[in-house]
């Protein structure tokens, strides 16, 4: 999983004051354990895809909605959640998000079919919206600017050092375990990162003057529109393009795309300001994101199924198979970046698809 930009949060200014420097190193465990959660759920369900097909006895189309659905509602409330936690209480939104998590991990674990996982692993994806962007506005308002960039960067690192050991880990524990263990392990976490933030994270917010509202509207409209885009497509594999239900969804989904427009020109404070698409390299660079990172997500499903179903590797040996990739991804990202600012940005968003295509 992508982790998201933090160059705005880091110039960002401190909302409150900052946290007493004895729970400095408090704060940065319970935000790395929580965004933690987050995104290695995001890629160690990938490497159990194949026990849980086995064991719910599900279809391709069934695992597709494992992994899609939290997706899902990850990216449909990431928004609202950071909104939220402005408004709210970045601490409560974070600790809701660890709890909703945490429980849903029970779910999951205990699921004994493919409908009751999906559903659990949507309110996973619910939980995640709340931690991810909570936890850097959380850094964010208890360091102050000196301190703030380390800080993030310490996140950044260990986030995504335990993203690209979350596939070894997930292996080990289906091979030695089961499949259940890798919604399980989430489990401990989530208490340990409520413990903590109870007793060491002070609440903020943003000052009255400056309170954000919820594009509440926005965020529902954003849910049906993906919702019905995905099953459709998902769906098509399996029934046929020509079945009413799968032209029904896309229809839906279409429909409320142009909804979210509607909505999003009209509100307040959008989740998603419209005139940002009117510059060419913002649109530009979105659609080459989206186009790439779509064939990742494809390889990422498809990938640890082939190794263990027609390969024959183990679980572990799949989760170590996919590590190099992770890792890679993670340390040339920062090089990248320096590439971006010495020859621009086009020549990398063309050379680097075409590395992926070969």
């Amino acid at each position: 999983m992508r982790q998201p930009c933090d160059e705005p949060i880091i110039r960002a200014g401190t909302f409150a004051a900052p946290c007493a420097r004895n729970s400095e190193s408090w704060v940065l465990a319970a935000t790395i354990l929580g965004s933690s959660m987050a995104f290695i759920d995001g890629t160690v369900v990938n490497v159990a895809l194949p026990a849980l097909q086995s064991s719910l006895h599900a279809s391709v189309v069934g695992v597709q909605w494992v992994v899609e659905s939290y997706g899902l509602f990850l990216s449909a409330l990431i928004l609202v959640g950071g909104a939220a936690g402005d408004s709210f209480g970045r601490r409560l939104i974070f600790v809701l998000g660890a709890g909703t998590f945490g429980a849903a991990s029970i779910g999951c674990g205990m699921a004994s079919n493919v409908t009751q996982l999906v559903l659990a692993r949507c309110a996973q994806g619910i939980g995640a919206a709340a931690l991810v962007p909570s936890s850097l506005a959380i850094i964010s308002a208890s360091f102050d600017e000196k301190k703030r960039g380390q800080a993030i960067g310490t996140w950044s690192g260990f986030t995504a050092i335990t993203t690209a050991v979350g596939p070894v880990l997930g292996g080990w524990l289906i091979e030695r375990a089961s499949w259940h263990w890798v919604f399980f392990i989430n489990v401990p976490l989530a208490a340990a990162v409520i413990a903590i933030s109870l007793r060491h994270i002070p609440e903020s917010r943003r000052s009255e003057d400056r309170k954000s509202q919820i594009d509440w509207l926005g965020a529902l409209v954003a849910t049906v529109s993906l919702a019905g885009l995905v099953y459709g497509f998902i769906e098509s594999s399996a029934r046929g393009w020509r079945q009413p239900v799968v032209i029904g969804s896309l229809m839906v989904g279409m429909a409320s795309l142009f909804i979210f427009v509607f909505v999003e020109k009209r509100v307040s404070e959008p989740m998603l300001p419209l005139q940002l698409f009117r510059v060419s390299s913002f649109t530009g660079a979105n659609l080459l994101t989206l186009v790439l990172y779509a064939a990742l997500g494809v390889f990422f499903f498809v990938y640890p199924l082939n190794l263990i179903q027609i390969q024959a590797y183990s679980p572990t040996r799949t989760g170590a198979a996919v590590l190099p990739m992770i890792l890679l991804m993670f340390f040339l990202s920062r090089w990248s970046g320096g590439l971006v600012r010495r020859f621009g940005a086009r020549n990398p968003l063309m050379i680097g698809p075409l590395i992926v295509a070969a």
